[in-house]
């Protein structure tokens, strides 16, 4: 089994949901997913290379696009002048993340994995790395609203823990779009306590598995994308709710 901090925070949002990410149930590409994803692109292009240049912006996006978004914008079904509207918003997006400064930048779309049982592995990328005070700061971009980037800073704190044998000294989320921010400094104790959530997931994710039935579901605002809402009665009781 794979476990992503995509997948360990969607279980905080709703465990049914992330069984049917592992079970290959995904919703639609979305606009603002296929933004969110070109943002993140530019983002790490601008901090490995350098600022772009405006004469430069739209040909960067369609690079970045061509080289591994292709499928994504098939499936969004995009007409070219639509396609141009996407790149503006990126556009408004990348003004915003230039005035957050690059100071003590160590790396992008930082990868992280580890094995820690048989047939168990923990992946993440961690959209920027930063030295601060002898330490490393991680930091996750937010191209939407900040929501509770608790679970999944806190997954990304045990990786870089069990991993690089140190934790690091500060774990942030920061919403370009908004200019909200959230940090914490990580403690062994709450690393530890990550990794009894992390165990608990597995177990009952296996349970629900090896039974074939369904796990608790949680209603809340992520109801009005997930893809099993159809059949979730208490999915679209919130939708309704947060609809009306």
């Amino acid at each position: 089994m794979v476990v992503s901090g995509t997948l360990y925070a969607t279980y905080h949002q709703c465990p049914d949901q992330a069984v049917g990410r592992l079970r290959g149930i995904y919703g639609p590409e979305s606009p603002a997913s296929f933004r969110g994803g070109l943002a993140h692109r530019i983002f790490a292009r601008h901090l490995t290379g350098g600022p772009i240049d405006d004469d430069e912006f739209s040909a960067a996006c369609r690079e970045e696009i061509g080289g591994s978004m292709n499928p994504k914008l098939a499936s969004l079904g995009l007409k070219p002048s639509e396609l141009g509207r996407v790149i503006e918003e990126v556009g408004n997006l990348y003004d915003r993340f230039r005035l957050l400064g690059t100071e003590g930048f160590r790396g992008a779309e930082v990868s992280l994995e580890v094995l820690p049982a048989e047939g168990i592995t923990l992946r993440g990328s961690v959209d920027a790395v930063f030295e601060e005070n002898g330490g490393s700061r991680l930091v996750d971009w937010k191209t939407g609203g900040l929501g509770d980037p608790g679970p999944q800073l806190d997954f990304y704190a045990l990786l870089w823990a069990m991993e690089r044998s140190e934790l690091p000294v500060k774990i942030e989320a920061v919403s370009v779009a908004t200019g909200e921010r959230f940090e914490a400094v990580p403690a062994r104790s709450e690393v530890d306590a990550t990794v009894g959530r992390v165990a608990a997931m597995i177990d009952l994710i296996r349970s629900v598995f090896a039974d074939d039935d369904g796990a608790p579901r949680i209603a809340g605002p992520w109801c009005r994308w997930c893809p099993l809402l159809d059949g979730c009665d208490e999915g679209r009781s919130a939708s309704s709710l947060l609809d009306g």
